[in-house]
């Protein structure tokens, strides 16, 4: 028991002097004790907290002035940042961007600096109008530029020299639908005055009557265009010519053309021997398959027939996503191609692939395929129907529905 009387609460009695260690334990008694600050966060294990002085800032609205909570800074945040997905997604949606293009341009510049423009059209004198379409003159050659002795007879090319058209036709393409028109190599033409293509020379037009393939080989495409023009009346803006070898290598690139033939049929001399029914063709085959006549009772007319089909169908097999977007058909394709493809000087990428669209448009049912109205003979050559070709061009010419057919 203390010895010394009650006081005040503090170690001070009513009476007396009070001890000596009963002051030392008030000034302990008398010290505050500490109390976690305000914002106390277990985070920081309660020693990093920020202490709440209890000043009021005299901000009434708002955060506090110091950007923080309680007037002070947040905290930094030691943890590793989660990954920003949105900024991600944009930065490789730009990089793949960039990748497509660059491949694309590169492709673009490769493809057209491989093609041969090698035909001059502004050499062509006396051209009609222009019309609403856009013509192509498509021409099968059967030149066996770049072939080895064992390829022609592999091909069934023999070993002519020089070169002459084995298949020609018109292909307009027009706003109200596709067109393809078969001109048949013994067509009954016209030889009018022209210009040479290598001499510069006019040379005066003396109504020779020739077929239609003699005006190629006279003097090469500018005259064939001079010819077709001149005995139809419809100008042709593009010409494009392939020989045997890029053609048969094209098929090979697509991995062949599925064709259905409806009846089976043989031929020595193209090496055509095929059966009925769906089937795949390779570029030996796809070759033998447009060059065949003698197979066939209306000779040369059931031919243009064939490759019309068969053109169509390539066309349909090329441009094809499968084709376009794939860099491993891609490449191949047009590489077989682009090598043995003549165009004429103004003739571009965009236009050749214009021209294939408006193929596939056909086999599609977007346009209609023919050959040119015959009206009868003269001697072996063809005579056209004039009232019916007039009839044709002009509605090539004002881009309306053709409304003509071919009773051949």
């Amino acid at each position: 028991m203390n010895d010394w009387p009650e006081g005040d609460g503090y170690g001070r009695g009513s009476r007396g002097a009070e001890p000596e260690g009963a002051r030392a334990m008030r000034h302990v008694q008398r010290r505050p004790i500490p109390q976690q600050p305000q914002g106390y966060d277990d985070r920081y294990g309660g020693y990093d907290a920020p202490y709440d002085s209890g000043y009021n800032t005299g901000q009434v609205y708002g955060a506090p002035a110091g950007g923080g909570r309680d007037g002070y800074s947040a905290p930094p945040d030691y943890g590793r940042p989660g990954p920003d997905w949105r900024r991600r997604l944009k930065v490789g949606s730009i990089t793949v961007l960039v990748l497509v293009l660059g491949v694309s341009i590169g492709t673009y510049f490769w493809a057209d600096s491989k093609m041969r423009r090698e035909v001059d059209l502004s050499k062509v004198i006396e051209r009609p109008e222009e019309g609403d379409c856009t013509t192509y003159l498509i021409v099968g050659s059967d030149s066996r530029e770049g072939m080895t002795a064992e390829d022609k007879k592999r091909l069934h090319t023999g070993s002519a020299d020089g070169k002459r058209t084995d298949s020609m036709m018109i292909l307009a393409a027009c706003g109200s639908g596709n067109t393809m028109i078969s001109l048949p190599r013994d067509s009954d033409v016209e030889i009018p005055s022209f210009v040479g293509s290598e001499s510069g020379r006019t040379f005066e037009g003396e109504g020779r009557r020739v077929k239609l393939n003699a005006a190629y080989a006279e003097d090469g495409p500018e005259l064939l265009v001079r010819t077709v023009e001149y005995n139809t009346g419809l100008r042709i803006d593009h010409y494009a010519e392939i020989g045997f070898a890029g053609f048969a290598n094209i098929v090979n690139a697509l991995g062949g053309v599925e064709m259905d033939i409806p009846k089976a049929f043989k031929d020595k001399k193209s090496g055509a021997d095929f059966q009925a029914g769906k089937q795949t063709l390779n570029g030996e085959q796809a070759l033998a398959f447009v060059r065949t006549r003698y197979a066939f009772a209306g000779s040369d007319l059931d031919r243009t027939k064939n490759q019309q089909k068969f053109l169509a169908a390539l066309a349909n097999q090329a441009a094809t996503p499968g084709t376009v977007l794939n860099p491993f058909a891609l490449y191949p394709t047009l590489g077989a191609g682009l090598d043995t493809l003549i165009v004429d000087k103004d003739m571009s990428l965009f236009d050749l692939g214009e021209m294939f669209f408006a193929m596939k448009g056909i086999s599609s049912g977007d346009g209609k395929s023919m050959n040119m109205p015959i009206s009868g003979n003269r001697g072996s050559n063809l005579v056209w129907d004039k009232d019916k070709v007039k009839q044709l061009v002009q509605q090539i010419q004002n881009d309306e529905k053709v409304t003509v057919t071919s009773d051949r």
